[in-house]
């Protein structure tokens, strides 16, 4: 009955390759993690998890260039205004090589830094050097992707990034698994084949907005780099207001973004201070939000596309309309992971490592980890919703309050329950932040939704 409502078919849409392809973009990491758990002990596994932290810490700071650029092109495009589709994609991808040189040139820093901060154990400090002294050359490409994915989701273009998405896990896994078993390399195989999936990511996603510019003919090929193409980019590059305007409509998704890096710091910083054995059984039950937390922003991303679509095109009737089944089948998925999850949770881990002991280790926290998606559910799909509607303020307000009440419930419980109280807090944000996002829908936003 569902599949049968136009809307939902256009939900479907856009939803189903954004599942496809976000379900494989934690596959980057997955793929990492599981051959290091298949060559080495928790030092490696907790090399990977605090490598992948560090890259995390750096690159949702700069989350806003997929978001925002989402929100505001989608509107744009409901508007039919494809002069400023483009000029978005220009001054979002401009910010976004740029932080990349910029993470480039100050690696020695950021990389002394943020070690320490991470309490990485001593044990996998040589690990997590080499592996962020690679990848750390893979920043102008991830930052360039994900303005690059923004607009293709607000161009209402899910297809692409999932091409690319695909792409990237097809070389990450053959690059891998080459350089890690034939060539002998270790870790530093397994960072060199992550840093050129990301490349040549990237590189396709350029092109494929690239044909797309020419196809609307705002851009010839056939030009090149002419005149009339350079005088285009001086203009939108030029044009203060505008970059003003950028950094403003996306200046709350950067503190709701600092709000999420603080909280899953903390999470992996605590299990850190716990030991390598934690660390490692945290980072494998994290796993499982993962997965589910990818496949919900596939619904969400539909969201941010058809909210702002329908918000810049004046059409409130399929603005509520897309709000309520974006719901339904949100629960829906939430029903379907948690069944999962307890019924194959044990043999998933044993996927992911060899280590007997970790999985052991891990098994009395399984049960926390399979609640996530019913109490994460709520605020994926409202997020998706804010975006495309630009009204990020309910977004930074429901993250305050949820990093607020993580922090209040692992102080109160942390000499009790130890790192039962870390799954405790956690899900106690994932819950927060779906009630604050439903009060702030309800009785703050000035979008009548």
């Amino acid at each position: 009955m569902m599949l049968n409502n136009s809307k939902n078919r256009e939900i479907l849409r856009l939803a189903i390759p954004s599942i496809i392809s976000n379900v494989t973009v934690p596959l980057l990491g997955l793929v990492d993690l599981s051959i290091v758990g298949h060559i080495g002990n928790e030092d490696y596994i907790s090399a990977i998890a605090v490598g992948s932290m560090i890259f995390n810490v750096m690159y949702w700071l700069l989350g806003f260039l997929r978001m925002g650029t989402s929100g505001m092109t989608s509107q744009a495009f409901g508007r039919e205004d494809t002069m400023e589709c483009i000029r978005i994609l220009v001054r979002s991808l401009t910010i976004g090589l740029a932080f990349g040189l910029l993470f480039i040139l100050t690696q020695s820093g950021l990389e002394w830094g943020l070690l320490r901060l991470m309490n990485t154990p001593e044990a996998s400090w040589e690990y997590v050097t080499t592996y962020f002294q690679i990848v750390i050359w893979g920043a102008p490409a991830m930052l360039g992707l994900y303005s690059l994915i923004g607009w293709f989701i607000g161009m209402q273009d899910t297809r692409t990034p999932m091409v690319v998405a695909i792409l990237q896990n097809l070389v990450n896994i053959l690059a891998s698994l080459s350089l890690v078993f034939v060539l002998g390399w270790g870790i530093a195989g397994v960072a060199a084949g992550t840093l050129l999936a990301q490349w040549i990511g990237f590189l396709v996603a350029l092109l494929g907005a690239w044909k797309r510019l020419h196809k609307v003919n705002c851009l010839r090929i056939g030009q090149g780099l002419g005149t009339d193409s350079w005088s285009r980019l001086v203009r939108v590059l030029s044009v203060k207001a505008a970059w003003i305007n950028f950094f403003l409509v996306n200046k709350d998704i950067f503190l709701r973004t600092l709000c999420l890096i603080v909280v899953n710091f903390y999470f992996t910083s605590a299990g850190g201070k716990q030991g390598a054995m934690m660390l490692a059984v945290n980072t494998l039950l994290m796993t499982l939000f993962t997965i589910f937390s990818y496949v919900m922003d596939g619904f969400a991303y539909a969201g941010e596309a058809l909210s702002g679509k329908y918000y810049g095109a004046g059409d409130k009737q399929g603005l509520h309309v897309t709000v309520r089944n974006l719901f339904q089948f949100g629960f829906l998925m939430a029903v379907v992971f948690t069944g999962l999850y307890m019924i194959g949770g044990t043999g998933f881990l044993h996927l992911l490592t060899d280590d007997d002991a970790v999985v052991e280790a891990a098994r009395p926290y399984l049960p926390w980890a399979c609640f996530i998606p019913v109490v994460g559910v709520t605020a994926f799909i409202l997020d998706g919703v804010f975006i495309g509607l630009t009204d990020t303020k309910g977004m930074l307000f429901s993250t305050v309050m949820a990093m607020v009440l993580f922090f209040i419930v692992y102080f109160v419980f942390r000499d009790w329950l130890a790192n039962y109280a870390l799954w405790l807090a956690f899900l106690s944000f994932l819950l927060m932040r779906g009630a604050a996002s439903m009060l702030w829908m309800r009785f703050f936003s000035t979008i009548d939704v």
